[in-house]
């Protein structure tokens, strides 16, 4: 949180006989470039304070003069409220809005933007209070949203952060851009579910669900028996039993 109180490398950012003075000669042009004059050390001020977080110092002060202009351009003298007041709410306000929107790497709508900090900070607490990662229903209900949000959100998060194709991955030493078009053997597990896909809609539901923990989400045996409320066991055995069913009924 940037703290808007004065301190000892504060600019003087004073509403005096001049201020009040220039704001009663506007629209004209000259009083509004003399209070750009008069604040833009105090602009500058706010900028700095939001300083080290991956902007340039220089974009950050493009963007707080931007605010300033607002601020001039908004204020209203008649509602009692100092103008170096209104201008730092405004200043921060716009500089906030900047990280918000250019800290993604791809465009992504503010709302989404917001909820996927929600859920970030959510998702930790609830996670520690249900002793397991909660379920897409359960964030839903803490975060008081929709099940599909609660989905957009987390697919939003991928945006915030890009990695250049350039760049080495781990694999072998090559970067993305050298492996694209290599064969993926995922493809031979893709073309597996795709025949296997009608068996699995004739199951009964529990089943399905079973094999949804299990493959899809990566649950333990364990997590899945606490999931659906039974024993361990008894998840081994509709897995076994289930897999089996699948086999005979593809390999006819």
């Amino acid at each position: 949180m940037i703290d808007q109180r004065p301190d000892a490398g504060e600019p003087d950012a004073g509403d005096d006989g001049e201020v009040r003075e220039l704001f009663e000669r506007l629209p004209d042009a000259g009083a509004r470039e003399r209070l750009v004059e008069r604040f833009q050390p105090f602009a500058e001020y706010l900028a700095r304070k939001f300083s080290g977080r991956g902007e340039s110092l220089d974009d950050l002060e493009q963007v707080a003069s931007i605010g300033l202009l607002n601020a001039i351009d908004r204020f209203d003298a008649d509602r009692g409220v100092r103008f170096s007041t209104y201008a730092a709410a405004t200043i921060v306000g716009e500089l906030k809005r900047h990280f918000r929107d250019k800290g993604w790497a791809m465009r992504v709508p503010r709302r989404l933007q917001e909820l996927a900090v929600r859920l970030n900070q959510t998702l930790p607490e609830l996670t520690q209070q249900l002793g397991r990662s909660p379920t897409i229903p359960e964030l839903s209900e803490e975060l008081d949203v929709d099940p599909g949000e609660v989905v957009d959100a987390m697919d939003a998060v991928q945006a915030y952060s890009t990695s250049s194709l350039e760049v080495p991955n781990g694999v072998e030493g090559l970067s993305p851009l050298e492996t694209i078009g290599a064969e993926d053997p995922s493809l031979e597990l893709i073309q597996g579910w795709a025949t296997v896909a009608p068996a699995v809609r004739d199951l009964p539901e529990r089943e399905r669900r079973v094999l949804y923990l299990r493959f899809i989400r990566g649950m333990t045996q364990s997590e899945i028996a606490a999931e659906i409320g039974v024993s361990q066991m008894h998840v081994s055995r509709i897995l076994s039993q289930t897999l089996e069913r699948l086999r005979a009924e593809v390999t006819g």
